[in-house]
């Protein structure tokens, strides 16, 4: 079994700052991709980052310049700073864990924190 523990969601004003944390623990596999997504009301859930093992990542456009995913190996964490954050940022974070190669990966998440960009 797989168990993502997130943290660091909150309120922030436009043009703050937050940083979520992601702790894996389990049966983790050497390959392993690590990610956030997001999800809005009254919206689908969207991909904001992702970040492999080897530490090849990937962005949403809308976050591009403005968040950056990061990970600790040894830890199995992963981070997301998020600057300059807008309104249209507000949403549930999720982590997500896919373990495993391509032709064989499962996918595991976390509870989801709440990120509310307001003032």
């Amino acid at each position: 079994q797989v168990q993502l523990v997130e943290s660091g969601g909150g309120l922030v004003q436009p043009g703050g700052s937050l940083r979520l944390s992601c702790a894996a623990s389990g049966s983790i596999f050497a390959i392993n991709t690590m990610g956030w997504y997001r999800q809005a009301p009254g919206k689908e859930r969207e991909l904001v980052a992702t970040i492999t093992n080897g530490g090849s990542t990937n962005y949403a456009n809308s976050v591009k310049g403005r968040f950056t995913i990061s990970r600790d190996n040894a830890k199995t964490t992963v981070y997301l700073q998020m600057n300059s954050l807008k309104p249209e940022d507000t949403a549930v974070y999720y982590c997500n864990l896919a373990n495993g190669p391509l032709r064989s990966v499962t996918h595991y998440w976390g509870q989801g924190t709440q990120v509310t960009v307001s003032s």
